[in-house]
């Protein structure tokens, strides 16, 4: 596949008169105990953290394991 589709990061030229893409938000951390909000659960509590690859959040009524980026969850 030649030039094949956008897998990666593209490196912006100084010379480009096109701006520079903006930075990625950093990863949220999340920690043991942490209450939480997420789009489709609801409420929760984090009880098993991963690194920064996923959390397992307690929703009451089912434990979900959620991986990063965490795009549709919340700390509070």
């Amino acid at each position: 596949m030649v030039n094949g589709g956008s897998s990666g990061h593209r490196r912006h030229l100084p010379t480009s008169p096109f701006k520079p893409p903006p930075e990625a938000p950093p990863v949220e951390r999340y920690e043991l105990e942490d209450l939480v909000t997420h789009d489709k659960y609801g409420l929760g509590r984090v009880i098993l953290v991963e690194g920064d690859a996923a959390v397992v959040v307690d929703f009451a009524s089912k434990k979900v394991r959620i991986t990063r980026p965490f795009a549709r969850m919340t700390k509070l």
